[in-house]
């Protein structure tokens, strides 16, 4: 007997849910922890699906306010679903799964999309096996069949949209092998029949759909690639907007998949694209359109092939960098607001990263492009008064949000880098009229132009710059706050010509003037402004470096001043100047006056926040780069900082554990931790030998919380600790020492490569391993240091496998590579005749990889190490050994002990090699020259 809902706890329950978004806030906190009590109810997923599927209420409740407690059951059940799925019963998770069908052909758009949510959401939990038959369940309902039965095209469409969330949820599983099948074969034919629907829904979810998998190249995409392009063919007229966006990202996609297939068709769909993007009605339209510009521009293969469209291409972006009347209107109300306090939508959260730390400053390449996701449609037009499937609503400012005007800009920024010149003598004519349009949106977007096209038309632009600059230092005094935002970033893409000459006058001229320009416009009546002025002022200091130190003193006074003024969000993005500017003029910023000017108001604001505030994220990250840049000096404020930052990772580690025991309490804040571990390193790197005193006035506590952040789950707390470990390695190895034996055996699993498989963020997981790399060199650089104490001779076998694989492994960073490369060369200062055994198997990789690392002391140590090693088995040298000493005698600037070991490894070799002349002559005449002048072969 199929499960039915006692009476009175289904009306209780719709009643909550009913208060749970009612305008009533004291109903509302009733309701919130009475449904967080009926979670408990092993019944709650059917209760939640019977309000979600059933159309009417049951007795006694509101009519009104059902169909909102309906959409407030849906969302209930898919967030309890995601941990609560496993544990239900059989008979429960089949009714669920029942109930869901049946919701897709809901007459209320809302609830067809959150049952296609949650369909999504049990496939992607339970995986298609535990639910084959949704599948072909769903392509009945898109065919129109229900049991022989004949359904609505509302349940179509809420079957396609159901189909299109599985597919975003499980685009690997989809392309799985199952049993000699992949879903993703039978699916991609149907989705291109679907492109042929009469409803415009379903063809636009079905291209959108394809479009998921596109850029993985799957078999099933690149099998029917013809028929696709046949389809784009025929939706490249359709009547509806959303299918003609969805064609616009096919080809986007395809730019990068398939660009051979697209270059036969490149200038059909050049004119195509300038036609959609120049449809004023529908700026998403446009917005796709805008992309392809983007892609192209960027693609080696193709970009050349747009030089003779630009004279179509520039005009169009041009026109669609002017701000519409559409976001004028939006805009409304920017007049001066810099005393009004920030809005909490204002405050965006902010992310910690943490830092790589790896040999010879050399970084992990990180992608830093911004992944800019964009949906495939409206599911339906909502009614009135209903509301979205999502856990919250973001009202995104015009300016804040990726749109056509930033799309373009950056576009033209694009082909300005690929076409310079060309693009230059196109923009002119547009420049000369509209830099001093009476009309402030065309002027603004000339400027906007005038600074897109900076980097790639410099050598074009900057005869023009003695004129150009002057008239912008004006424009910074336009009534229209946009003007002077854009002008502040304008001047700041010239910035680095303003120290082009030595020549004082020039410099008064152009580069003091853009100093006192911007530093005015940080503290404009404006928060856009000042946000611009100080962001662009971030942006000069990078350029102009250590020029900026004359000016230092009245740079950081100004600073303090918007420091005293500013809201919160501009605040966050001083401190980003503040530590941009101590990284490049060093050591100045610890001279009076600038050290009183600047260190005052920060303690002030360090001690005030509380140790849950937002901004101590950016002020530690400030904090770590002042005491980079003050090196011994910072030892003046270094001990409070750093007790509170053992005090901010101690509570954050204890509200995990807090967390662990009880999921219903919130989760720690990882940025905290990785905030404070990353401002611990910078101490101890800017402290020195002075630091160890610091260290070890925090024992065992420092030592402790070390080694729980080595194990943590989170990878970018574990990146930050192995980077904290190393320089504990380096400058406080005395107080490391007693916690080596525990610290190892973490080390050693950190180092292993498989745990690419296990995590979905490679990035992170590369800069795990690179820093526990790295910290491996130092610590045995360390032991080899103290022969005295017990060495690394237990650990050699583990680290020598791990280590070797990374070096071997083909297609990780490069950086990554070289840092285990270095860590294995020093682990046979400590440990040669323990490595003597395997320097066939790693030699030949060590020496390639290493051949491009520019000469450090890290790159010295480390052949120091495969130097003794050679000494210890020079047989096992025999398959590489030219490879060996081109390696020395490329080495221009080896230590003294580097040096003194190479010859003792040429000694050696000479006298065990019989026909030793003729070995020296199969090196190269310019290394026999090297190798004789330094080593008398």
């Amino acid at each position: 007997m199929q499960w039915q809902p006692q009476e009175e706890p289904l009306r209780q329950l719709v009643g909550y849910l009913a208060d749970s978004i009612g305008p009533n806030p004291d109903r509302r906190a009733r309701a919130g922890e009475m449904l967080q009590q009926a979670k408990q109810s092993p019944d709650i997923c059917n209760y939640l699906c019977h309000i979600l599927i059933s159309p009417t209420a049951p007795p006694n409740i509101d009519t009104h306010l059902y169909p909102g407690a309906r959409s407030a059951a849906g969302i209930l059940l898919k967030n309890h679903l995601k941990g609560a799925w496993s544990a239900l019963t059989p008979d429960a998770q089949s009714y669920v799964k029942q109930s869901l069908i049946v919701g897709v052909g809901d007459t209320m758009p809302q609830i067809r999309s959150l049952t296609g949510s949650l369909i999504a959401e049990v496939v992607r939990n339970a995986g298609l096996l535990q639910w084959p038959e949704i599948l072909s369940t769903l392509i009945g309902l898109i065919d129109g069949y229900d049991n022989g039965k004949e359904v609505p095209m509302l349940t179509r469409e809420g079957a396609m949209g159901c189909l299109a969330k599985i597919c975003e949820d499980n685009r690997k599983s989809l392309d799985a092998n199952y049993n000699g099948e992949r879903p993703l074969n039978f699916l991609v034919p149907k989705f291109l029949a679907y492109t042929s629907h009469e409803s415009n829904k379903i063809r636009a979810y079905a291209l959108g759909t394809i479009n998921i998998f596109i850029s993985s190249k799957p078999a099933a995409i690149t099998d029917n690639i013809d028929n696709l392009l046949s389809a784009l063919t025929r939706l490249a007229s359709d009547p509806s907007d959303e299918v003609r966006k969805s064609v616009c990202r096919s080809l986007v996609q395809l730019v990068d998949v398939q660009p051979d297939k697209i270059r036969p068709s490149l200038p059909a769909i050049i004119d195509y694209m300038i036609g959609q993007q120049n449809n004023r009605e529908d700026e998403e339209l446009a917005l796709e359109a805008a992309e392809f510009w983007l892609t192209l521009g960027e693609h080696d293969l193709l970009q050349k092939e747009l030089g003779p469209y630009l004279p179509k291409i520039i005009p169009t972006l041009l026109a669609s960098m002017v701000y519409s009347e559409d976001d004028i209107e939006e805009l409304g109300g920017q007049g001066d607001d810099a005393e009004l306090e920030d809005k909490a939508e204002d405050l965006k959260p902010r992310f910690a990263k943490a830092r790589p730390r790896l040999n010879g400053g050399t970084a992990t390449e990180e992608d830093e492009e911004q992944n800019k996701q964009v949906s495939m449609g409206d599911d339906d037009d909502l009614s009135e008064g209903e509301i979205e499937d999502d856990d919250f609503f973001e009202n995104v400012n015009p300016e804040d949000k990726w749109n056509l005007r930033k799309c373009s800009a950056a576009a033209l920024d694009v082909l300005a880098s690929v076409y310079h010149d060309n693009i230059f003598q196109i923009i002119l004519p547009y420049l000369e009229k509209n830099l001093q349009h009476t009309e402030w949106p065309y002027q603004e977007a000339a400027v906007l132009a005038l600074g897109a096209v900076a980097d790639g038309c410099w050598d074009t632009v900057t005869p023009h710059l003695p004129k150009l600059i002057p008239y912008l230092l004006t424009l910074l005094d336009s009534k229209e706050p946009l003007v002077r935002q854009i002008t502040c970033w304008t001047l700041g893409r010239y910035s680095k010509w303003t120290v082009s000459s030595n020549d004082q006058n020039f410099r008064r001229m152009y580069l003091e003037r853009i100093i006192v320009g911007l530093l005015g416009k940080m503290l404009d009546g404006n928060k856009k402004v000042q946000e611009a002025g100080a962001s662009a002022f971030a942006f000069l200091e990078e350029q102009t470096q250590k020029e900026l130190t004359p000016y230092l003193e009245p740079i950081l006074r100004q600073f303090m001043v918007a420091f005293a003024r500013y809201k919160d969000r501009n605040r966050y993005i001083l401190y980003d100047c503040i530590q941009t500017l101590a990284e490049h003029v060093g050591e100045a910023i610890a001279k009076p006056p600038a050290v009183n000017i600047l260190m005052p108001p920060l303690l002030e604001r360090y001690q005030s926040i509380r140790d849950d505030n937002q901004e101590l994220l950016p002020l530690l990250e400030c904090l770590s780069f002042i005491a980079q840049a003050m090196g011994e000096h910072f030892h003046l404020y270094a001990q409070p900082i750093f007790y509170r930052c053992l005090h901010l990772i101690h509570n954050n580690l204890e509200q995990g554990v807090r967390h662990r025991e009880n999921p219903e309490l919130p989760e720690p804040n990882k940025d905290y931790l990785i905030t404070s571990l990353d401002l611990l390193s910078a101490i101890i790197q800017a402290l020195l030998s002075k630091s160890l005193e610091l260290v070890a006035s925090t024992r065992p506590s420092f030592l402790q919380i070390l080694l729980i952040c080595l194990q943590d789950v989170n990878n970018e707390v574990k990146q930050s600790a192995y980077a904290l470990l190393g320089d504990c390695a380096i400058y406080v190895y005395s107080e490391l020492k007693p916690i080596i034996p525990q610290i190892m055996g973490h080390l050693i699993e950190e180092l292993d490569l498989g745990k690419l498989g296990e995590n979905e963020d490679p990035d992170t997981t590369y800069s795990v391993i690179n820093n526990a790399c790295w910290s491996c060199g130092e610590i045995s650089l360390q032991k080899a240091r103290h022969p005295q104490e017990a060495g690394m001779s237990s650990y050699v076998e583990r680290l020598f496998t791990r280590l070797l694989a990374v070096v071997q492994t083909p297609g990780i960073p490069a950086s990554l590579t070289e840092n285990a490369a270095i860590a294995l060369g020093r682990l046979g200062l400590a440990c040669c005749e323990d490595l003597a055994p395997h320097l066939q198997d790693f030699a030949e990789p060590f020496l390639h990889t290493l051949n491009r690392v520019q000469e450090t002391d890290e790159k010295d140590t480390a052949f120091c190490g495969l130097a003794l090693i050679t000494l210890s088995n020079p047989q096992a040298m025999e398959s590489c050994l030219k490879t060996f000493f081109d390696a020395i005698a490329k080495y221009n600037s080896p230590s003294k002990q580097l040096h003194t070991l190479f010859q003792q490894v040429i000694d050696g070799y000479r006298g065990a090699i019989t026909d030793w002349p003729s070995f020296v002559g199969g090196l190269s005449a310019q290394h026999q020259e090297k190798l004789r002048a330094r080593y008398s072969i």
